[in-house]
């Protein structure tokens, strides 16, 4: 088993890409639609959140951690 500060260097680059995704997903809504409101928000910011592991997972960069057995 990993210690924590092995996962937290494992997971910091993809904790950094997926919150610079999140922050670039808000404004492509915000300049195409118009300023969403808390509940839109909200789910885009959770639909990034549950999708980037299982996009990093496809694509073969995930990190071991992330890995399926």
């Amino acid at each position: 088993m990993s210690s924590t500060r092995e996962k937290v260097r494992q997971l910091a680059s993809h904790w950094a890409a997926m919150f610079l995704l999140m922050i670039a997903a808000l404004s492509l809504v915000e300049r195409v639609a118009g300023a969403p409101g808390l509940l839109p928000s909200l789910g885009l910011v959770v639909a990034v959140a549950t999708g980037y592991p299982y996009a990093v997972r496809a694509l073969g960069v995930a990190p071991p951690i992330w890995r399926c057995s």
